[in-house]
């Protein structure tokens, strides 16, 4: 049936609403702080406002645009705003946004190199520089045995380690073990359920005073399990755990893992980019004996979600664990052995083109611009501990190595998180907790990209306002 409808926009009309559309974008930015933090409407809330059925006939985008206000953004819990203190950052920046609408438009498949050889090479040389700025060890260099690929999220770094070294260990399935600390992400434990690690083969370790993981324990365990007939095959250590932001000592765990031949993966999700200064890079120490690494500079590298830098050792290990070659993508350049397949390297088959962003984010901001960043949070979140130490009725749980502070009401349970429910309905901002010590604990995380001093300080005196007000009724 002829139909000489067009449905498509024009090109005119592509550039007209382009235009409307970055406008928009802009004036979220510039007026974000001026929003609720968390969200403030009731389940059901945005659901309410939606047509039942999706139109038959297309809609204009003038009021497309129009529907992101009235519906849209009453719904959202703001990440961007500079007093989100809650979970972990999520900066992002202007480069980055273009890089993904860059991506977006180019609408290119890097799943193999001849797919678009431009999407992996990029990505291999951005992930080497990171290697240089951050001091990494030379081993997960392309040029090495090792390299880099990004990865969605930390959580399949974690799985797609786990899974090459299950490959490796070459062993009954129901006999190998998983070894991560109590307060290791979460993320862990459903990587070894994925890849159908028992559950009662999942060890946590205990770990010490300031919530890093306890060699000593990891050791007694293993020999535990070894003299059980069961085989010792993945320890996952963190540098900078969501709840406190312990870093575990890599060299004492990195030694138990060669002296017992376990694969080896750290996950340094929020903290591996404060390595860019060269006085954080002490969080790394030891990494050179791992296996694999992960970082997000989608959490503090003012790039968008999402964006997980992996690295391994050995990429023969990994690709060997996750390649398959159907008919219909084998191709000349693949079988030449010349060049990187990231299909390999990851769970899935298609990948976009991440490294865009993360390569106009390095450039436009330089290691300079980005070492400035991950120093004046640091700096605020020391600041911010300072006032929580002279306080009379507060306390610092830990002492933070980074930007995240953990602190509490020294009262209980109760005020801790009465305080925390006022604050949050509030709108004014956003924070959440967690237990140390199986005491309720307050975290403060710094690292939006416009957060300043005045909305710290701002911060600390309603945090300070609201416990005066709840102590006194």
């Amino acid at each position: 049936m002829e139909n000489n409808q067009q449905y498509h926009m024009s090109k005119d009309e592509f550039r007209h609403w382009g235009y409307q559309t970055i406008d928009w974008i802009a004036n979220y930015l510039e007026t974000v702080e001026q929003l609720p933090v968390l969200s403030q409407v009731e389940p059901g809330d945005i659901r309410a406002k939606l047509p039942e059925t999706a139109p038959l006939k297309g809609e204009s985008f003038a009021d497309i645009l129009q529907d992101l206000d009235k519906i849209i953004v009453p719904g959202l819990t703001n990440w961007q705003s500079p007093n989100f203190f809650a979970f972990f950052p999520t900066g992002i920046s202007a480069p980055s946004i273009l890089g993904e609408l860059v991506s977006a438009g180019l609408g290119v498949q890097g799943m193999l190199w001849a797919t678009s050889p431009a999407c992996t090479e990029l990505e291999t040389h951005v992930l080497d520089w990171l290697i240089d700025m951050l001091e990494l060890p030379c081993q997960f260099k392309s040029s090495s045995t090792g390299g880099g690929v990004i990865q969605d999220s930390a959580s399949s770094a974690s799985l797609v380690a786990l899974i090459a070294a299950r490959v490796q260990s070459s062993s009954d399935i129901n006999q190998l073990v998983v070894y991560t600390s109590t307060q290791a992400h979460s993320s862990i434990e459903k990587a070894a359920k994925i890849a159908g690690i028992k559950p009662e083969n999942v060890h946590l370790i205990e770990v010490d005073a300031d919530y890093k993981m306890c060699p000593q324990l990891l050791q007694q365990q293993i020999a535990t399990d070894i003299q059980s007939g069961l085989i010792p095959f993945y320890i996952a250590a963190t540098v900078g755990t969501t709840s406190s932001h312990a870093i575990d000592p890599l060299t004492q765990i990195g030694a138990i893992a060669q002296a017992h031949n376990i694969w080896l993966h750290v996950d340094g999700a929020m903290s591996g980019t404060a390595a860019i200064c060269p006085e954080y890079r002490w969080i790394h120490q030891g990494l050179e004996l791992a296996n694999s690494y992960c970082f997000n500079p989608h959490k503090w590298m003012l790039t968008n979600f999402d964006c997980t830098c992996f690295y391994v050792k050995d990429r023969t290990q990994l690709i060997q664990a996750l390649s398959i070659m159907p008919e219909f993508l084998k191709n000349q350049a693949t079988t030449s052995g010349k060049v990187i397949d990231y299909r390999d390297w990851q769970i899935s088959l298609g990948r976009r083109f991440r490294s865009l962003k993360l390569w106009f984010v390095i450039r436009h901001y330089g290691i300079e611009g980005l070492q400035y960043y991950i120093r004046k949070h640091i700096a605020l979140a020391q600041e911010f501990a300072e006032s929580v130490k002279s306080h009379p009725r507060f306390e610092l749980v830990v002492n933070p190595p980074l930007n995240l502070v953990c602190f509490r009401h020294k009262f209980s349970d109760e005020i801790n998180q009465e305080i925390l429910n006022n604050i949050n309905s509030s709108g004014q901002i956003y924070l959440t907790s967690t237990k140390l010590g199986q005491k309720l604990t307050l975290r403060m995380s710094i690292g939006q990209a416009t957060t300043e001093q005045t909305h710290v300080q701002q911060a600390w005196q309603l945090i300070c306002q609201t416990a005066n007000h709840i102590e006194n009724n």
